[in-house]
């Protein structure tokens, strides 16, 4: 499959052509990517018919579209059975894509579906940049309503916790931002506090945004809700995002799932505060997205805006994040989960 190719190396997989078919296929690959290799207008008719079902390392399993058209989910599906979730959002001036980092998860957080169903694999770079390759594609070919022709930011936070997959993370972001060419400035990568990851992520050259899932402000709440936070408790998360923000001068993102009864308490949002306020960040809360094997359900519109305004009192910069696709299982593993059937009905070469 040419994404799971190092995007060097297309010399190797054009053997026998001339130096620079390379070239151009890299171009059609990651500069201006299309949904079928007999898109690939300027390779001669045989070349396009070799690389016909070699373009994409899945295929598209379902599709669904949600919010007018304006948010677009794909199932795909790997050759080894393994499930892949995307969703595009359009925001008039911006088009953002949600990937997924790893198959399934092992983190086990109570309120998502995707640690529901365990851990399956990594996804590889290739498999990572090939769900941006797809989604530039889409917006060039065909469009979508409130949305401009090209993909504006990419964030990690799909399937799985991106920073246990470190390595391959890592590639991924190296080429979406040095090959494919997008702004490290609108890459986001979501983690649920894996602490080494986040110190390596501190290191690494691209300014991208980081995201912290923090869902609860004291350790015996997060360990509930984040089985993780027993390995690396909210001391050490926090002196990660610090250092990680003075390495990069970039201002930290807290996600917040709202549940009700749960994390959505005056209490909660006033241990949230003073922490928000250290780490200088933007809280970002989300309406929980109910889940297939957990009772608990998202947080009643009165419960959310007293703690909206009881982070606003307390002087921290908050946003109830829009909930996007929720009628086409947009939040990552639901519609994995939904979707009982292995089959894979493709629709691309």
């Amino acid at each position: 499959m040419l994404y799971l190719a190092e995007p060097d190396s297309l010399e190797e997989v054009l053997a026998g052509e001339p130096p620079f078919r390379a070239a151009q296929l890299h171009r059609w690959l990651y500069k201006t990517p299309v949904l079928q290799a007999a898109d690939m207008t300027n390779l001669p008719a045989g070349l396009r018919e070799g690389l016909a079902g070699k373009l994409w390392p899945f295929v598209v399993e379902a599709e669904r579209v949600g919010d007018g058209g304006a948010t677009r989910k794909w199932l795909f599906r790997a050759p080894d059975g393994a499930a892949i979730e995307s969703v595009l959002m359009g925001y008039g001036r911006r088009a953002t894509l949600c990937i997924s980092s790893q198959v399934g998860c092992a983190l086990a957080c109570t309120f998502c579906a995707t640690g529901q169903f365990g851990f399956e694999r990594h996804l590889e770079a290739g498999e990572i940049v090939a769900q941006v390759a797809y989604a530039a594609a889409y917006l060039r070919q065909i469009g979508m309503p409130d949305a401009p022709d090209h993909l504006t930011n990419v964030v990690f936070m799909g399937m799985g916790e991106p920073l246990a997959n470190y390595d391959r993370v890592r590639e991924a972001i190296r080429r979406i931002v040095e090959v494919i060419g997008l702004s490290a400035r609108s890459v986001t990568v979501s983690t649920v506090g894996m602490v080494p990851g986040m110190r390596r992520l501190a290191s690494e050259p691209w300014p991208i945004n980081l995201a912290v899932s923090l869902h609860a402000a004291d350790d015996d709440l997060r360990s509930r809700l984040v089985p993780l936070n027993r390995r690396y408790p909210l001391a050490e998360v926090e002196a990660a995002a610090l250092e990680y923000f003075e390495k990069k001068r970039r201002r930290l993102s807290i996600e917040w799932t709202m549940i009700d009864g749960v994390n959505d308490t005056i209490d909660q949002a006033r241990r949230l505060a003073p922490l928000a306020r250290r780490w200088k960040a933007h809280v970002n809360l989300i309406a929980m997205n109910p889940t297939p094997l957990s009772d608990d359900r998202p947080s009643p519109p009165q419960r959310i805006q007293a703690f909206i305004e009881a982070l606003r009192a307390a002087e921290v910069n908050v946003t109830l994040r829009d909930t996007r696709g929720r009628d086409i299982d947009a939040a990552c593993g639901q519609l994995r989960a939904a979707k009982s059937s292995p089959r894979a009905e493709a629709r691309l070469d």
